[in-house]
């Protein structure tokens, strides 16, 4: 028994999320498909973890096991040659028996991407979220640093969250001006809790706007309370970018 490590990007518009959902369109279904198809298995594909409706990937990590012969430089040609054109298998790798996307990942890092021109784009609107009124980065980016450490995130989850903690380690939190009027928002933790990246970004932005200052995402986030913090900013917005196993 082979266990494959897959390198995904995917445009997440179209989806349902990664998560296999009967009767709904889904990243981890149209893989698995594919890999039926060229296996002749039925495969349980694991990933690092699952992205939401509309949410985009650059570097999802995901695995398999599979008793298949095929060369493993064959399997991304193989794969892509079966997926629609909005999944892309970047890389296939065989790995460990003991390996597991979701149970050794160490850190994974997101990136939220704000468009802040005026009028938007219209191509670009399904990968990137428009807010038309011009933010204030420098305070963006002294906000950014409150969320870096270790935390009880409880402020910054939607409601329905399975996981029975809500404490997480950010190593790295950074407001960027990539220019041309593009805000990147990007995170990197040992782990996230459900909508938590877009909720940050949601309160980033009210410090944008001059809402809520700086300084007071210390309190916001010691006070635990969801309806402190800013919106839930749209999905499509969002980006796995990296998962890092070591």
């Amino acid at each position: 028994m082979r266990n494959i490590k897959l390198l995904i990007e995917y445009d997440g518009k179209d989806f349902n999320g990664w998560q296999k959902q009967p009767n709904k369109l889904n990243i981890q279904g149209e893989i698995e498909k594919a890999i039926e198809r060229i296996t002749g298995e039925e495969v349980n594909l694991m990933a690092s973890g699952r992205t939401d409706a509309g949410v985009h990937a650059i570097g999802q990590v995901a695995n398999f096991k599979t008793n298949s012969n095929i060369p493993i430089e064959k399997f991304p040609i193989a794969l892509n040659t079966n997926l629609k054109k909005s999944i892309i298998i970047k890389s296939a790798e065989e790995v460990e028996e003991r390996f597991h996307s979701r149970l050794n990942c160490k850190k994974k890092t997101y990136r939220y991407i704000i468009n802040n021109s005026k009028y938007g784009t219209a191509i670009y609107r399904n990968l990137e979220t428009h807010i038309p009124i011009k933010l204030d980065i420098e305070k963006m980016q002294k906000a950014v640093k409150y969320f870096e450490g270790e935390h009880d995130f409880k402020a910054f989850k939607a409601s329905g969250t399975s996981s029975k903690s809500s404490v997480r380690k950010i190593y790295k939190a950074e407001v960027i001006d990539a220019g041309n009027e593009r805000i990147y928002i990007e995170l990197t933790g040992n782990g996230f809790l459900y909508n938590m990246v877009r909720i940050i970004a949601g309160t980033l932005v009210e410090v944008g706007l001059n809402k809520i200052e700086p300084q007071e995402v210390e309190n916001i986030i010691l006070s635990k309370k969801r309806e402190n913090a800013g919106k839930t900013l749209p999905p499509q917005g969002l980006y796995l970018v990296n998962v890092v196993y070591n």
